[in-house]
């Protein structure tokens, strides 16, 4: 029975086809050599196009003087070339912005493995075509088998020339239709001797080379398992995006061993075809080791660039660590991978000192491979020769093989005064002391020289007869042989330990320079920071120059930090910037993507939003090792999240301003809709009725003219604390200190109040003798109204509202008690916020919310303060209390 998964389509399939969608679609005409007819094809299906109207543009073709593919061209339109000077030559390539200014339907672009000259946007012209068909335009390209880089190698063995410029195998796989481009090769043979392919001189010299008849067919079957292989995986694709049931094999891997060897790029691009064939995911794995930090720089070089293939070529990329029993590491981390078969280098002769030495990785794979398929991939025919037959290297200075022999002389004299002085059973120790020491201070190959000077050294001066290499004593003999072993063997471990506790050191450090960069990012406030503490940490760290980009409001990519500082690139590497931005892929010095350029950059993206660029540039024009390039990463992933935490902290900044702002607007027109409309009301129907009955008694006259002041009265109260909110907010209050008699103030701000107070009984104990206070009676008479009035409004009918002044020191406190619910000890500052009221249901009183509010601002604008407190120990009532200074006569005015 079929499952519900089986008869689903693939998830990745899917998501494949969907980022197809909006590019346009990629033919490749391949064939198996020159002079098959890729281009003539091109064009012949570009003209059968063209005639069914079809806009069709000859962005780029290459006709080698052909006048049967000249005439082919012949009526399609074409794009001008765009002239460049390279090495003091007029060259000319294709016009790239033009064509993505002209926009055709479909671009024919010859050559696709071509190398661009210098100055380009692209090294390459494949990359030229990934940015057109990005950009939605159908291209038309042709393509020989020999620039494939996974077959690159194999050519070369088959012809015996090496092809360098080559194609990723991504660019086929992204392919939507290849068309294989096939004839015998007597044909070609014979075009070859027409002169249809070369000029005459040079066909002479093709056939008896490259063109060999039997180098022919072996290419032949190459394109035709290429063009098959790729109709294969478009077949899977199909059934995998349209759930087609198929006999779809167990999930595998294939793992690819990577070192500084040779021979490793080989085994990379054996894993591709192999992962392909077997429809397997592969992983290159990369075993590092203290010795790594004492490569030569071109093994470096080799083991980085080996790397860079095969991320290239689709691999998953893995770092295994491991000082001793390599092999074991490689077979646990690969049965922990559910891999099935091993590629490996094939290993060179190895000379007696690297047996001693260094483990021989290979023979413990087959030694203890079990389960495992182990596959040797064959290495260059040009690295071949002579292999094995040169001196290990050691990377020390001249300055530490004297301190080998500084310490053999050392040694010798310690070892005869030793002898003279008091009885020694074995001198030797005293030798083998000195190997421990200068394995420890300089390394393997000085101590392994310290040895070897220290056996002759021992012999020479301590054996019989003295003062003579040869040995007289068979036990004597023994000894030698046992120091030479011995010495050999500790200064060999004493190294390493070295070696691995100055990779421990190396990898410490860089964990410092993480951790520090950390602290320091996540300290920052503010963009300004995170940019300059992140250019200045990667220029100190990696000893480069460091600049940082960001689009600025316009959209323009601009220089915002740099170290040292920087503001402006030069055209060059701004284009290589900009690059890096729009595609998100690292480009400039030392890239795929205008490596001409002197700085090197990477985006710097936090999830699916890039958020800058970070630039490097070393003085000396270098690119940065390996090491480096792991370091560079994991400061940019850094970078990123930091710029990232800042702009999610704005973005929530900003979201609660907008938030706050918008309940502020909301309060706002509910009071001006409901609590000044509300007098308003009451004042229009009462003037209505004293305009319209006019035979109402002088009594209801009276009671409609006083509803009509106490409602107008209301109205005043609610703009004036709207002014009165409005010139706190701008800081437009103007104060006119003086001194202010309370208990006067307290029975005006009754007299205002009359109306609403008068369903409560008010009490007020402020005695004669108050002093006075230093205040802005207006405003002050203005809080005692809104504080007053507030509790009239939540204190109920008949309840008492007491008024109490007394004085604390050079204070005055004034406090005002109701009977009211009180207010929640949570809500008790919040009471004084714009527009907040206390929630209570359907009990809500009229009001804007504003009053205590004001209350708090003009108390405070006056040097007073007020806070609300319970009025009963059971949490009923509120009392207000206002604090204020005291008048001071003596004081300066």
């Amino acid at each position: 029975m079929t499952s519900a998964a089986e008869t689903r389509p693939s998830p990745d399939a899917l998501l494949t086809q969907a980022a197809r969608e909006g590019r346009g679609r990629l033919k490749i005409f391949i064939g198996a050599a020159p002079g098959v007819g890729k281009t003539w094809a091109m064009l012949d299906d570009a003209q059968r196009r063209h005639a069914e109207g079809a806009d069709v543009l000859a962005a780029l073709i290459e006709t080698h003087g052909r006048a049967e593919t000249q005439a082919k061209l012949s009526g399609l339109p074409q794009l001008a070339r765009k002239p460049v000077i390279y090495k003091g030559r007029a060259l000319t390539e294709m016009d790239l912005d033009g064509l993505l200014l002209r926009r055709p339907a479909l671009a024919l672009i010859d050559e696709l493995a071509h190398t661009n000259a210098d100055g380009g946007r692209h090294e390459k012209r494949w990359q030229d075509v990934e940015e057109v068909l990005a950009a939605g335009i159908d291209v038309f390209t042709t393509l020989n088998i020999q620039h494939i880089e996974t077959l690159n190698e194999t050519v070369a063995r088959i012809t015996g020339v090496r092809v360098r410029e080559t194609v990723p195998d991504r660019v086929l796989e992204i392919a939507d239709e290849i068309e294989l481009i096939d004839i015998p090769p007597d044909e070609l043979l014979e075009r070859l001797r027409q002169g249809k392919v070369y000029p005459q001189d040079q066909a002479a010299r093709a056939l008896t080379s490259f063109f060999a008849k039997g180098n022919l067919t072996a290419l032949r079957e190459l394109a035709l398992r290429a063009a098959a292989d790729r109709v294969d995986a478009q077949l899977r694709e199909h059934m995998a995006a349209n759930a087609i049931a198929g006999p779809w094999p167990t999930q595998e891997r294939i793992l690819v061993c990577v070192n500084e060897s040779p021979a490793a790029r080989e085994a990379i691009r054996l894993a591709k075809r192999s992962a392909d064939r077997a429809r397997a995911e592969w992983i290159a794995l990369n075993v590092t080791q203290a010795r790594a930090e004492n490569l030569p720089d071109a093994d470096k070089d080799r083991l980085a660039g080996t790397l860079r293939l095969a991320e290239r070529l689709g691999a998953e990329l893995a770092t295994l660590e491991a000082e001793r029993d390599v092999a074991q590491a490689i077979l646990s981390y690969a049965a922990d991978r559910n891999v099935k078969r091993i590629v490996i280098g094939r290993p060179r002769p190895r000379p007696f000192w690297a047996r001693l030495t260094t483990e021989d990785v290979a023979a413990g794979l087959l030694r203890h491979s079990g389960q495992f398929e182990i596959t040797f991939a064959a290495e260059p025919d040009e690295r071949t020769t002579r292999a094995g037959r040169h001196l290990p290297h050691v990377g020390h200075e001249p300055l530490a093989w004297g301190d080998a022999v500084l310490a053999v002389i050392l040694a010798s004299a310690f070892a005869y005064a030793a002898e003279q002085l008091f009885p020694v059973a074995s001198l030797s120790l005293i030798y083998m002391t000195a190997v421990v020491v200068v394995a420890s201070c300089r390394g393997l190959g000085p101590a392994m020289a310290t040895a070897v000077l220290g056996f002759f050294a021992y012999n020479y001066l301590f054996t019989e007869p003295r003062h003579s290499f040869r040995v007289s004593r068979q036990g004597e003999l023994l000894t030698l042989g046992l120091f030479l072993v011995a010495s050999l063997i500790t200064g060999n471990l004493a190294a390493r330990l070295r070696a691995r506790i100055d990779a421990q050191a190396s990898i410490a450090d860089r964990t410092n320079k993480l951790y520090d960069f950390s602290r320091r990012v996540a300290a920052a406030a503010t963009a300004d920071d995170v940019i300059w503490a992140s250019v200045s940490h990667v220029a100190t760290t990696l000893r480069c120059e460091a600049v940082l980009l960001r689009p600025s409001p316009e959209g323009e990519l601009r220089v915002v930090g740099g170290f040292p500082p920087e503001d402006r690139l030069e055209i060059r590497d701004q284009s290589a910037a900009q690059f890096a931005w729009d595609k998100g892929e690292p480009s400039g010095h030392g890239s795929d993507t205008l490596p001409t350029a002197r700085w090197f950059f990477l985006p710097l993206v936090a999830g699916e939003r890039r958020l800058g660029v970070l630039g490097i540039a070393y003085a000396d024009d270098r690119s940065f090792g390996r090491t480096d390039r792991r370091l560079l990463d994991a400061l940019v992933d850094q970078i990123a999240l930091a710029l990232e935490r800042l702009r999610l902290t704005e973005e929530l900044s900003e979201t609660r301003l907008a938030s706050e702002t918008e309940r502020l607007r909301a309060a706002l027109l509910s009071s001006v809709s409901h609590d000044l409309r509300t007098p308003l009301v009451t004042i229009i129907g009462a003037a209505g009725s004293l305009a319209d009955t006019p035979e109402l008694s002088a009594a209801a006259r009276k009671d409609l003219a006083d509803n009509i002041r106490e409602e107008g009265e209301r109205l005043d109260r609610y703009v004036q604390n709207l002014l009165d909110m409005t010139r706190i907010g701008h800081g437009a209050l103007t104060l006119h200190l003086a001194p202010v008699d309370m208990g006067e103030l307290i029975g005006a701000a009754r007299h205002r109040l009359r109306a609403p107070l008068r369903a409560h009984r008010v009490t007020a104990d402020v005695p004669d003798s108050l002093p006075l206070v230093l205040a802005d009676e207006v405003l002050l008479e203005q809080v005692l109204v809104n504080v007053l009035d507030n509790a009239a409004k939540y204190a109920p009918a008949g309840s008492t509202i007491a008024i109490a002044a007394r004085r604390t020191g050079a204070r005055l406190e004034l406090s005002i008690v109701d009977d009211g619910p009180g207010i929640p000890p949570e809500e008790r500052l919040r009471v004084f916020d714009m527009f907040y009221r206390v929630a209570e249901g359907d009990r809500q009183r009229a009001g804007t919310g504003l009053g205590l509010a004001i209350c708090k601002g003009l108390t405070e604008a006056m040097g007073g303060a007020i806070q609300a407190e319970f009025a009963s120990p059971g949490g009923t009532g509120t009392r207000i209390v206002l604090s204020l200074p005291l008048f001071d006569p003596e004081a300066p005015a």
